[in-house]
């Protein structure tokens, strides 16, 4: 079986040597070469053609995001693991905006570097617990602001004739509590679902649970 060629930048030695030595005790690695800045990862990825870049963001000449986008431009096939001691969501996305596969902190362990690089390599793709969280809550919160957005450009009307379909009235139901025509209502309902971009009954009723438009008694 084929061992995971793995190149390691970081411009600290003892770093490089300490996470060397660590594979080296892995049966299933290489550490196949070292380098201290980006221009020369950019030189030793192309010579050495490793399977797993461990890669530090704050590198002398060139920096590591850069190194990463020209590695993966001229290798599309190494995936890049970037091993930094940020861990705030602007790093975390210029790291995958650049082309990395995986995230992992400095302060991880060990046997979490060790499991990040297999799973990189056998999967594609490694984040870090903690580097997830952070996607994950950023993308809530941009979700959140998505539909608050787009429930303030809902008219008066629109939000409560939202509401009553939430509640479960039908079209002429909302017609008579409202004293409109069920045509009106139509037209209410298919401005809703454009400014929303729901286009089914059962998520505009789940869109207004979320928005806490009506309760749902447990």
């Amino acid at each position: 079986m084929a061992k995971i060629r793995v190149l390691i930048v970081d411009d600290h030695a003892v770093l490089r040597d300490g996470i060397a030595s660590l594979l080296a005790l892995c049966d299933d690695m290489e550490v196949v070469g070292q380098a201290a800045d980006g221009r020369e990862a950019l030189e030793k990825a192309h010579q050495l053609q490793p399977d797993v870049v461990i890669m530090d963001i704050s590198l002398p000449i060139m920096d590591g995001l850069e190194a990463t986008r020209r590695i993966r431009k001229e290798n599309p096939r190494a995936k890049v693991l970037v091993l930094t001691m940020y861990e705030n969501k602007e790093y975390i996305f210029s790291a995958v905006k650049a082309g990395a596969s995986g995230y992992v902190p400095k302060k991880a362990v060990a046997a979490e570097l060790v499991s990040a690089i297999r799973g990189l390599h056998r999967d594609g793709s490694f984040l870090y617990p903690s580097a997830a969280r952070t996607l994950i809550e950023d993308y809530l919160e941009r979700s959140a602001g998505d539909e608050k957005d787009s429930y303030h450009r809902l008219t008066d009307r629109e939000r409560e004739v939202l509401k009553l379909i939430a509640e479960g009235r039908t079209s002429r139901e909302i017609a008579e509590l409202l004293v409109v025509s069920i045509k009106t209502v139509l037209g209410y309902r298919t401005n809703i679902m454009e400014k929303l971009n729901i286009h089914n009954r059962t998520d505009l009723i789940k869109y207004a649970i979320r928005r806490g438009l009506i309760n749902v008694d447990l």
